[in-house]
C-alpha cells in the first residue's frame, strides 16, 4: 500500500465532507462518502420512519468497499465508524463543532424534532469519538475543532503533513 487510507468520522453537520473533498483535491487521495455511496447502489436494509433515512446495510457497504480499501489513498466520510474493520485505517479523525453552529448547520439541512435533538446529544456526549475510541487504536484517533473557516485550514495543514510523513515513512 503506497497511500494511506484516512478515516473522517463525527456527528453530521460538523464538516466531514467539506474537509473531505478539500483534502481530496490536494492530496490526489480518492474521496469516498459513504452515504452517497449507499445512495448510488442503494446499499439499504429498510427504512427509519422515526428519523426518516434508509438504514444502511453496513455489511453490502463492506463489500462494496472492500477493494478500494486494500489498494489504499482513499478518505473514508461517514458519521459512523463502529463497522468498517480496523485494519482499514492508518488513521482516524473525529471533527467536532460546538453546538451552536451545529443546531444552525442541521437546522438548515432540514432537521427537526428528535433527529435535531438526539444529533445535539451526540455531539455534547461525544458519542461518536468515543466510538472511534472503542474501535481503533487509541493512538490513530484525533478530534479535531470544526468550527470555523480558520479550523478547516489548520484541519487540511495538519492531516496533508500527516500524509505526507506517512508517505516517506511507508514509500
Amino acid at each position: 500500500m503506497r497511500r494511506p487510507n484516512v478515516l473522517l468520522t463525527g456527528t453530521p453537520g460538523v464538516g466531514k465532507s467539506t474537509l473531505g473533498k478539500e483534502l481530496a483535491s490536494r492530496t490526489g487521495l480518492t474521496y469516498i462518502n459513504v452515504g452517497d455511496l449507499a445512495k448510488e447502489g442503494e446499499l439499504y436494509e429498510g427504512f427509519d420512519e422515526e428519523y426518516e433515512c434508509p438504514i444502511l446495510d453496513e455489511d453490502r457497504v463492506i463489500d462494496e468497499l472492500e477493494d478500494k480499501m486494500r489498494e489504499g489513498g482513499v478518505i473514508v466520510d461517514y458519521h459512523g465508524c463502529d463497522f468498517f474493520p480496523e485494519q482499514w485505517f492508518h488513521i482516524v479523525f473525529v471533527l467536532r463543532t460546538d453546538n451552536s453552529y451545529l443546531y444552525d448547520r442541521l437546522e438548515s439541512r432540514g432537521y427537526k424534532g428528535k433527529k435535531l435533538q438526539d444529533n445535539i446529544q451526540c455531539e455534547i456526549f461525544q458519542t461518536l469519538y468515543e466510538e472511534a475510541m472503542l474501535s481503533y487504536r487509541e493512538e490513530i484517533v484525533h478530534q479535531l475543532p470544526s468550527n470555523t473557516p480558520e479550523d478547516l485550514e489548520r484541519n487540511l495543514d495538519q492531516i496533508m503533513q500527516w500524509i505526507e510523513q506517512w508517505m516517506k515513512d511507508n514509500n
